[in-house]
């Protein structure tokens, strides 16, 4: 995956957190169910083994994982709410926020940001 899915500017370790954080999110990894082990995951993603646990042990701190000594890594109870949540609020700070500044300079009012907002949503759920 090293080329495919890890090639962003981020550092590696940090694509991988995300990328398990977004499977915890889509309910591809549910709570209490065990992951892939560093070295597993370093094999199969062909990474450094070092880059792996440096991203599990980020989940660990954040509360996403947890580690169960001589079993392996699991998904913590509430994790996906914990990642909802301080993704929800990272998506308005760092993403809604500043599209909220510009259409204020661009001179787009709140109805016709609704609008949008609302035609673009039923467009999606056709």
């Amino acid at each position: 995956m090293v080329g495919d899915v890890f090639d962003g500017p981020e550092p590696i370790y940090q694509q991988i957190a995300q990328h398990i954080r977004r499977q915890v999110l889509a309910g591809d990894l549910r709570e209490g169910e065990q992951v892939m082990s560093t070295t597993q995951f370093s094999t199969t993603y062909r990474i450094n083994p070092a880059t792996a646990q440096k991203a599990f042990g980020l989940l660990v701190d954040e509360g996403v994982l947890y580690k169960q000594r001589g079993v392996g890594m699991f998904v913590a109870d509430g994790a996906q709410d914990r990642l909802r949540g301080s993704g929800r609020a990272a998506f308005f700070a760092e993403k809604l926020d500043p599209i909220l500044d510009e259409a204020a300079y661009l001179g787009i009012d709140t109805e016709a940001l609704l609008a949008h907002i609302t035609a673009r949503t039923n467009r999606e759920a056709s």
